[in-house]
């Protein structure tokens, strides 16, 4: 296993220890399944309470009574023991010529305690007590640090450890065997037993069920599969039984490439972190510079016998300047935040993006899967009165949406299953972006989609305008059928809004976002949802080229923006925005 630096990605070490640059513990560049031992966070964490130990009544009999040998006995394991991990990297910073805050403060306790045993035997004054409480703060920070970062670590074992350690695999005699993780081929036929964990990434081979997604979607409604439909690793399968066909293992399944992302995210650097390691080059050998000058300045210009008092200003220099947040504060803030959001189901591509969104001003929001549930149910449906309902329009319709993945095609063709339709092949289909699909069925040339649709094929929707224009105003969306050039009748579907969109879109106000609305439905439908969601900039009826020119516009007022949508219809949005968020 390979470490690296979570400040300094280019540092790869074959073995534990720290970074010869900045003096950090290193960290492992993969994050395995199996808890790490976190032998550094015990060894930090004892000797941060011996230094406490003796640190506390030194410094108590320093302000009250000072016993000077008894202040040495104190401070001695503090300073000797207790720091020495901090002084070995900071001997290492100067071997490697790569000044660091270990530099400083390996100085500084040194300083402080060497000329304290000077002292005892000159009568100046001492700097035990300091010695020890500087090493017990850094201890401390050291621990902070590594205990932030083992909670990091856990949030992504813990998504690791929802794939089972084994997985039940189909023999070519009919019989089955329990076999390793590790073991599982891509095109091994695996059997999902009710209530088990899916293994790996896969299709359903046979058999109906329903799984539990919500650890990947966040969505808590159990998702329906059947022979096609693709199951993930890690999801847990409910009452009925699933045959699969292994097409992902090992580091290719979903949830290893998530684990891979997020520590690919947390080692990449953001602007800001560059900035900060520019000036912390120049910064450390500054620092250096100014207590020195600080000491023959305090010798040269200070009162009478002012040896003790350039000692502890040289010191105080060493300390108080060390640059602790400047160098830690960022590289912990993302690692934080990636870890943070894996757990939630958010993945940052890299550190600069996490940078850009916490500046945006401006959130473009798509509506249908974003604001809404994404799983929208068939509210109403209304034939031509010259069109046979169950014999051609709804068998016609759901025969071409069975080929898209859009969330109105799932509901149109589940709508057409739970009503016994027979859904017959389609062929030669075509998806047109941002307006709807098209194909033939039967011999009849068939259209589903918006108004704008309708008109690109010349198709008279008129005779279902007023009833369109109710639906609307509902809040469902409508979705007209065209078969043979002739209007055949209208869909009207309702995805209701998210539980705590309205919150979230509160919230996102009071943290002075401005939000606006995209979406290519129609402006009433889409005026009603966001009046539920409490938005009040809606940009309704747009293709996805639109999308991406409103972003631009949105861009050019100097403001930062990001979009929300689905990643597909929505990737032109998505790709011009400053951050893209793909749901």
């Amino acid at each position: 296993m390979d470490w690296t630096c979570p400040m300094h990605a280019e540092v790869v070490r074959p073995a534990s220890g720290s970074c010869p640059s900045c003096g950090m513990a290193l960290e492992p560049r993969e994050i395995g399944a199996e808890p790490e031992d976190g032998g550094e966070l015990l060894d930090m964490t004892r000797r941060l309470w011996i230094a406490a130990l003796f640190s506390a009544p030194a410094l108590v009999i320093a302000m009250t009574r000072p016993i000077p040998w008894l202040e040495l006995a104190l401070a001695t394991p503090v300073v000797l023991w207790c720091a020495a991990p901090l002084f070995q990297r900071g001997l290492q910073s100067l071997a490697q010529h790569s000044l660091n805050m270990f530099t400083l403060v390996g100085l500084g306790i040194g300083v402080a305690y060497a000329y304290s045993i000077a002292a005892l035997f000159t009568h100046g004054a001492l700097y035990f007590e300091s010695s020890a409480v500087i090493t017990t703060l850094v201890l401390l920070g050291q621990v902070l640090e590594l205990r932030a970062r083992r909670r990091t670590g856990a949030a992504i074992r813990a998504l690791l450890e929802l794939t089972p350690p084994t997985a039940r695999r189909l023999l070519p005699n009919g019989s089955d065997e329990d076999v390793a993780l590790n073991d599982v081929a891509v095109g091994d036929r695996l059997r999902v037993r009710p209530g088990e964990r899916v293994p790996v990434d896969g299709v359903v081979a046979s058999g109906e069920s329903y799984v539990d997604e919500s650890m990947l979607t966040g969505e808590s409604s159990p998702v329906a599969k059947r022979a096609g439909d693709i199951v993930v690793g890690g999801t847990v399968n409910g009452n009925g039984a699933l045959i699969m066909l292994a097409q992902r293992v090992g580091d290719d399944t979903t949830l290893a490439r998530i684990v891979t992302m997020v520590g690919e995210a947390a080692r990449t650097r953001a602007p800001v972190q560059r900035l900060a390691d520019a000036i912390a080059a120049i910064f450390v050998p500054a620092v250096i510079a100014i207590s020195v000058a600080t000491f023959f300045a305090w010798l040269a210009f200070g009162p009478h016998h002012a040896l003790s008092l350039a000692v502890v200003n040289a010191v105080s220099v060493l300390i108080v300047a060390c640059p602790c947040a400047l160098g830690l504060a960022t590289p912990m803030a993302i690692t934080a935040a990636s870890g943070r959001g894996a757990n939630l189901g958010v993945l940052f591509k890299n550190a600069e993006a996490i940078e850009t969104l916490g500046r945006a001003s401006v959130l473009a929001i798509d509506k249908t899967g974003t604001l809404t549930e994404g799983r929208p149910r068939v509210s109403a449906m209304v034939a031509h009165p010259d069109v046979n309902v169950t014999d051609s329009f709804l068998t016609l319709a759901a025969a071409v949406e069975s080929v898209s993945e859009h969330p109105i095609a799932s509901a149109i063709v589940e709508y057409a299953r739970e009503r016994g339709v027979a859904i017959p092949e389609a062929l030669r289909v075509v998806a047109v972006a941002g307006k709807g699909i098209s194909g033939d069925v039967s011999e009849h040339d068939v259209a589903i989609g918006n108004d704008a649709l309708m008109r690109d094929r010349h198709v008279d929707a008129a005779a279902l305008d007023a009833e369109a224009r109710t639906l609307r105003e509902r809040g469902a969306s409508v979705a007209f059928v065209a078969v043979d050039g002739r209007l055949a009748g209208i869909f009207a579907v309702s995805d209701p809004l998210k539980p705590g969109a309205r919150d979230a879109i509160d919230e996102l106000r009071r943290e002075g976002l401005h939000v606006v609305m995209l979406t290519g439905d129609h402006a009433t439908a889409a005026r009603a949802v966001a009046d539920a969601a409490g938005i009040g900039d809606v940009r309704a009826d747009v293709l996805p080229e639109r999308k991406a020119q409103i972003v631009g516009e949105l861009r050019n007022g100097q403001r930062i923006v990001a979009v929300a949508g689905d990643g597909i219809n929505d990737a032109p949005a998505l790709a011009t925005a400053d951050v893209g968020i793909a749901m």
